[in-house]
C-alpha cells in the first residue's frame, strides 16, 4: 500500500505489537486505507502521503518527508518527548491518548485502597504460612480521599469512589475551574488538602511543581492512618522520606505502582516493608488499550474531515 490514509508506525505497548493496533484501526475505519510500517524505510515511504500517523514518537527525519500529514496521534497520554514545536511549524496537529487509561487505573486505585483497608497483603502473608489469625481492618466507606490531579484518570477515580460515600478533595493547577470532587484546591494548598485524608491518591503528571511534592513535610502532615496511593510518577514522592515514615508507622501504608528509582532495585528497602504494596508500573495494563486508542482516532478522523476541534489536541 503506497498511498495510505493512515500509517501506523513501529511500536510495542504493554507487550502488544503495532500490527494489533493497525488491525483495530482498520475495523474502526473501514473506508480508509490503513498501512503498517514495519521498517524505518517503510515508515519514510508510507508517511509521505498519509494524512494521519499513529505512533509513540515522530522525529525530524520523518516530518521532513511527510508531505500531506495533518495529524500525529500519539499513543501515550504524555507528549513531552515529542518535538512539539517542530510539529507545529509543519502544521501538524498532535493528539494524545488521554482517557485510555481511566477505567483500568481507576480500578487499580480503588482496589489498592480496599486491599489496604481490608489488609489483604497481611492475609496473603499469613496464608503463605498457613496461619489462621484474625486482625483488625478498616473501611474505605465514609472516608476522606484526596485526589492529586484531576485529569482523565483523577476524574475516573473520583467517579468510581461515588458508591463508597466518601468525601473527596481534589488538587489541580487551576482550582477556579472546579472539578468532580467535593472541594478543589490548588497546589499551594496541597498540605491542607491531604491533612485530613485517609487516602491520598497521586494522579498528577511529573512537573517542576509536582517533583518531590510528597516530601518529609507532606508525609508528616498526613494522618497516621493515611494510605498513599501513587499511580502518577515515582519522583512525585521523596522515596527516602517515605521509607522512613513507613518504617516508623507514621502513616498506615503505601500502594506504589511507580517508584523512584524504577525499576526498583532488588535490595531496595521498600521491598521489605510490610505496610507497602508494590506493583511494577502495571496499573496501565489493559486488554482494551488499542480499542480505546482506535475509538479516539476514529472520532478525530471524523472531526478532521468536518473541520471540528480535535479531541485530546495538545498541539
Amino acid at each position: 500500500m503506497s498511498d495510505p490514509d493512515v500509517v501506523v508506525l513501529r511500536q510495542t505497548i504493554h507487550g502488544a505489537g503495532a500490527s494489533e493496533l493497525a488491525a483495530t484501526i482498520r475495523e474502526r475505519l473501514p473506508d480508509l486505507s490503513v498501512a503498517l510500517a514495519k521498517t524505518p524505510a517503510e515508515e519514510r515511504e508510507l508517511i509521505r502521503t498519509a494524512r494521519v500517523a499513529v505512533g509513540l514518537s515522530i522525529d525530524e527525519e520523518l516530518l521532513a518527508v511527510a508531505e500531506e500529514l495533518e495529524l500525529f496521534a500519539c499513543v501515550f497520554a504524555g507528549t513531552g518527548h515529542l518535538p512539539r514545536d517542530l510539529l507545529d511549524d509543519h502544521g501538524v496537529a498532535v493528539t494524545n491518548a488521554s482517557g485510555v487509561h481511566g477505567p483500568n487505573i481507576a480500578e487499580h486505585v480503588v482496589g489498592s485502597m480496599i486491599a489496604h483497608a481490608r489488609q489483604f497483603h497481611r492475609a496473603y502473608r499469613q496464608q503463605s504460612r498457613r496461619e489462621w489469625r484474625t486482625y483488625e481492618t478498616t473501611e474505605v466507606y465514609g472516608s476522606t480521599v484526596a485526589v492529586v490531579g484531576l485529569g482523565a484518570i483523577g476524574r475516573a477515580v473520583v467517579d468510581r469512589l461515588e458508591s463508597f460515600d466518601v468525601e473527596t478533595v481534589g488538587v489541580r493547577y487551576s482550582p477556579e475551574k472546579g472539578g468532580p470532587t467535593d472541594e478543589v484546591c490548588g497546589f499551594d494548598e496541597f498540605h491542607e488538602a491531604v491533612a485530613d485524608a485517609e487516602y491520598v491518591v497521586l494522579a498528577c503528571p511529573l512537573t517542576e511543581t509536582t517533583r518531590g511534592l510528597v516530601d518529609a513535610d507532606a508525609l508528616r502532615t498526613m494522618r497516621p492512618d493515611a494510605v498513599l496511593v501513587n499511580i502518577a510518577r515515582g519522583p512525585v514522592v521523596d522515596t527516602d522520606a517515605l521509607v522512613t515514615e513507613l518504617r516508623n508507622d507514621r502513616i498506615r501504608g503505601a500502594a506504589l505502582d511507580v517508584t523512584d528509582p524504577e525499576p526498583l532495585p532488588e535490595d531496595h528497602p521498600l521491598w521489605g516493608l510490610s505496610n507497602a504494596t508494590i506493583t511494577p508500573h502495571n496499573a496501565g495494563h489493559t486488554p482494551e488499550y488499542y480499542e480505546r486508542l482506535a475509538e479516539i482516532l476514529a472520532d478525530n478522523v471524523a472531526r478532521l474531515k468536518a473541520g471540528d476541534e480535535l479531541r485530546n489536541r495538545v498541539v
